[in-house]
């Protein structure tokens, strides 16, 4: 390790809190909702499309502009500019005009001057429909030939040949259920319009900048005349990457047409309705293997569930099939991706972004492997690994340099007392006829860059001021997840300056132009490397100004715990600011970072689309009631790899907190359609994410402590913020384990996820009876 890697890590040693930890937990963080509301403040509600699939022929809003308290309905022939909202396609309006395409599509919007008013007032409206076939499971999609764009594929080898020399090859299919984000702040924003054509809009997005872009475009204005700003939101997951737009802009037009402050807040019924989720996948696989369990030849083929607009589903199916290999090295593979379009509300962006449906086909893949074989699957998983001699190149071309998931694994192995747990649990099983315990050990292996190559790009504004105080502005959005404390701490280890003294402004549109969503989990590798950029610049101001006035060399001078050290002198950090101000140096730096390295052509599908891996491994023990499909999870064991940690603290929360969200997802979150695209599921009565009971009784959670990020990423971290959501598959893994206990049929793996207990009960009970 170098002695710089060193320097830094002894500065993170203390680690700060949550820079809005006791604000959270004392209700003192102000969310939009929170803020005080300005005089004349309209609220505004969405009219909704109550079919899935439908021409409308007429929409009668006399009843609604008549309503107590409407001051505004707005339309498409409203809109100024153009009435899209999609963030690539253009395919998402504002208002639907014409044919309907999902359940809760929005057809219109009315201001009022309570929101009980508005959402009143937008009931009212007498909409006439001409019904049309509804396409809404991935098979209606399927075999109507419904797609938002054409199959894509990724193949490397002879596929055909390999199935020929393999010694064995089975065939199997899983599917996987979508997720509702449910995050706890639902979708908000407020406009307040401005001098002339300006207008601010403070929205709970994770993407500033194409809230911006979007609201300009509806609006017909140009960029500069709209600012958007985010403190904070409760929540993000993904589903404020794009699917904020909608909200903002129709806030900022009522805005923009009666002068005067909007707010748009959804009810939670409607935020569900009107907002996608996580794609479920329907997945097939085709597996040529030997007697040891290593994969000869590999087919994958993905169906996904994208909805009725093209969002980004293009980049998240990507991703998907980028993640198939997982951490296993596949010599003759195919692996395809189709991309159906259905008359449900278009799905988007969620925590992992199509990788934890990749590495799920190849995990059921293993597991099957090792139950036709009668082996450990742990066996089988380290037989398919990355390594040398050849086997360290991915389907798509980048050579995995990074590799650690052997070393981790053969940890995590010794740490958890794998072997020794199996057994009990083999032995256990023998005896007990209604519980059945279920073990397993799964890796992950996840690419950290946007595909996207060019969202791969941050910025970063920063003030010192005369006292000593440091205000932070860049373009990551906190969610929650710590980013603003973890740039502060790279900003403050800078000058040598204690946490306390960095302020983090709100991210706004007006400070740091044309940022990137936060997602990707690279908000602290883009912000913060920016960050350190316009740090170093007024640091190496500061030093230069410093060895000039005392006549030293500019490596005589040190920031260390508040003061500035020049050869045998001090003097703190403020007076040297203070000093610096009264000789006219400047001390604000603007700072930008774009990723290096990274190069992928989509078109071929090769190339390097990621700078580096994030791995990790988790072991989960299960017990299940065969009777009732009910289970328990009672122990995990994560050990999951952060490079060199910022800050230990946060990097622990967000790994519990991604591993009992997939959790949740793979267990008890089920979304539900009826045949006509109604989604049954609207709220905590009837969708279920993960309470208290889902934590395991038992969680021991270690960070992988090796040399750090060996790419130079911002003190040799590694993103921590989707990488674990995938050790949940461990759990998925343990739960078919017990299923495999109950049955002696070592052909069949029938278990789909999420792994309800009704759906356990069914795994158990293939054959219906």
């Amino acid at each position: 390790m170098s002695k710089a890697v060193a320097s830094q890590l002894k500065a993170t040693s203390l680690v700060p809190p949550h820079e809005s930890a006791v604000a959270h937990v004392t209700g003192r963080a102000l969310f939009i909702d929170d803020l005080p509301e300005p005089d004349g403040l309209l609220h505004l509600a969405f009219g909704t499309s109550s079919l899935a699939h439908a021409r409308v022929t007429n929409i009668d809003l006399e009843k609604v502009r008549s309503a107590p308290g409407v001051v505004g309905v707005f339309s498409s022939c409203d809109v100024p500019g153009e009435n899209n909202v999609a963030p690539v396609s253009g395919e998402d309006p504002l208002f639907q005009d014409g044919c309907v395409t999902h359940v809760g599509q929005s057809l219109f919007a009315v201001a009022a001057t309570t929101r009980r008013a508005a959402r009143r007032a937008a009931k009212l409206a007498v909409i006439t429909y001409e019904q049309l076939p509804a396409l809404v499971s991935i098979e209606q999609a399927r075999n109507a030939g419904s797609v938002i764009e054409p199959t894509q594929s990724i193949s490397r080898g002879d596929v055909s040949a390999a199935f020929r020399e393999a010694p064995y090859r089975l065939s199997g299919s899983i599917t996987i259920g979508g997720q509702e984000h449910f995050y706890l702040e639902g979708q908000v924003a407020m406009a307040l319009p401005g001098e002339g054509r300006e207008i601010r809009v403070i929205s709970s997005t994770q993407h500033p900048s194409e809230v911006q872009a979007t609201v300009a475009t509806v609006l017909g204005l140009e960029r500069a005349d709209v600012t958007v700003e985010t403190r904070r939101i409760g929540g993000g997951f993904g589903g404020k990457e794009t699917q904020a737009a909608i909200f903002a802009a129709a806030a900022a037009l009522a805005a923009q047409k009666l002068r005067r402050p909007v707010k748009c807040r959804a009810d939670r019924m409607d935020d569900i309705a009107m907002t996608g989720k996580r794609h479920d996948f329907l997945i097939d696989y085709d597996v040529g293997y030997d007697e040891s369990g290593r994969i000869h030849g590999l087919v994958i083929e993905m169906a996904s569930r994208c909805g009725d607009t093209v969002d980004l589903s293009p980049a998240i199916n990507d991703r998907a099939m980028l993640h198939v290999d997982n951490c296993y090295y596949l010599d003759a593979v195919e692996i395809i991706s189709h991309r159906f379009r259905t008359h449900t509300v278009s799905n988007t962006a969620f925590r992992g972004f199509g990788a934890p449906q990749g590495m799920m086909a190849i995990e059921r893949v293993m597991d099957h492997i090792a139950r036709a074989l009668c082996l450990d699957p742990l066996i089988v998983r380290q037989r398919n690994l990355y390594g040398s001699n050849g086997r360290d190149k991915t389907p798509y071309g980048m050579i995995v340099s990074d590799n650690i998931a052997p070393k981790l694994i053969d940890k995590l192995v010794a740490s958890s007392n794998y072997k020794k747990r199996r057994d009990a649990i083999d032995q256990l099983n023998s005896t007990s006829t209604r519980i059945k315990h279920g073990i397993a050990l799964t890796p992950v292996k996840f690419g950290i860059s946007f595909t996207t190559t060019h969202l791969n790009q941050g910025g970063a504004l920063l003030q010192v001021y005369a006292d000593g105080t440091i205000l932070l502005n860049h373009g990551g959005v906190e969610m929650g997840q710590g980013l603003f404390t973890k740039v502060a701490q790279i900003v403050a280890n800078c000058f040598g300056v204690p946490c306390s003294s960095v302020r983090s402004s709100a991210t706004c549109t007006d400070k740091v132009p044309n940022t990137s969503a936060t997602a990707a989990s690279s908000g602290t590798d883009l912000n913060g490397m920016a960050a350190l950029v316009a740090a170093q610049k007024i640091r190496g101001r500061l030093t230069k100004f410093l060895a000039l006035k005392k006549r030293c060399e500019e490596d005589k001078i040190n920031f260390i715990d508040g003061q500035v050290i020049v050869d045998d002198e001090s003097i703190s950090f403020a007076e040297c600011c203070q000093i610096a101000y009264l000789s006219r140096i400047s001390l604000s730096a603007t700072g930008f970072y774009s990723t290096p390295k990274i190069a992928y052509d989509r078109s071929v599908r090769k190339g390097r689309p990621f700078l580096y891996f994030a791995y990790g491994a988790a072991v989960s023990e299960v017990a299940l009631d065969t009777c009732t499909g009910e289970h328990r999870l009672l122990r995990v064991d994560i050990l999951h790899d952060v490079g060199c940690s910022i800050n230990t603290a946060i990097d622990r929360g967000q790994i519990e907190g991604a591993f009992t969200q997939g959790v949740g997802w793979l267990t008890s979150e089920e979304l539900f359609f009826d045949e006509h695209g109604h989604l049954l599921t609207l709220g905590p009565s009837t969708y279920k994410i993960p309470t208290a009971n889902s934590v395991a009784e038992q969680l021991n959670l270690e960070i992988w402590h090796g040399e750090g990020n060996k790419e130079p990423t911002v003190m040799r971290s590694k993103a921590v913020g989707e990488p674990p959501f995938m050790l949940a598959i461990s759990v998925f893994s343990a739960l078919a384990a017990a299923v495999s206990a109950a049955s002696n049929e070592r052909s069949k793996l029938t278990l789909d996820a999420p792994a309800t207990p009704e759906r356990l009960r069914r795994a158990l009970k293939p054959s219906g009876d």
